[in-house]
C-alpha cells in the first residue's frame, strides 16, 4: 500500500543524501524512481539533487505551477514507477500536496517528500 511520507530536519541534517541514498535503493533493485527539486533552489544548478558529501543525482526542477498529477501519469504510461522522492518539499503548494495524495491513493505511488522543519 502507497503512502506519503514527509521527512523534515534542520539544515545540515543530511536529508539530501537520505533522498540519495533511498534513489539508489530502488535503481539497485531495478526500479524506477522519480526525483524531484524545488526550482528555486540551486545550490549546484538547477534540477540537480546534491548532498554536502558529494552524492548527486539528476531531478525535475518544480515550480508553484507544476502540475505533478499530469507529469507522473505520462512518465508511469511509458514505465512503471516505483516512488516520487522530493527534495526541499518546503516549497510544495497546497494544491501540489493534494496532487502528491492522489498520487498515492489512486496511482499507488509512494512519495518520500523531504524537506526544513
Amino acid at each position: 500500500m502507497a503512502q506519503l511520507y514527509f521527512f523534515y530536519a534542520s539544515m545540515n541534517a543530511g536529508k539530501s543524501t537520505h533522498l540519495l541514498q533511498v534513489a539508489h535503493n530502488y535503481r539497485e533493485r531495478g526500479m524506477e524512481c522519480l526525483l524531484f527539486l524545488a526550482q528555486v533552489v540551486d545550490r549546484s544548478g538547477v534540477g540537480k539533487i546534491t548532498s554536502r558529501i558529494g552524492l548527486c543525482a539528476a531531478a525535475k526542477a518544480f515550480d508553484r505551477d507544476f502540475d505533478f498529477l499530469s507529469y507522473v501519469k505520462e512518465a508511469k504510461a511509458k514505465k512503471p514507477i516505483a516512488a516520487l522522492l522530493i527534495d526541499e518539499a518546503q516549497f510544495l503548494s497546497k494544491k501540489q500536496v493534494r496532487a502528491l495524495v492522489h498520487i498515492v491513493d489512486f496511482l499507488h505511488i509512494p512519495v518520500l517528500a523531504y524537506g526544513l522543519r
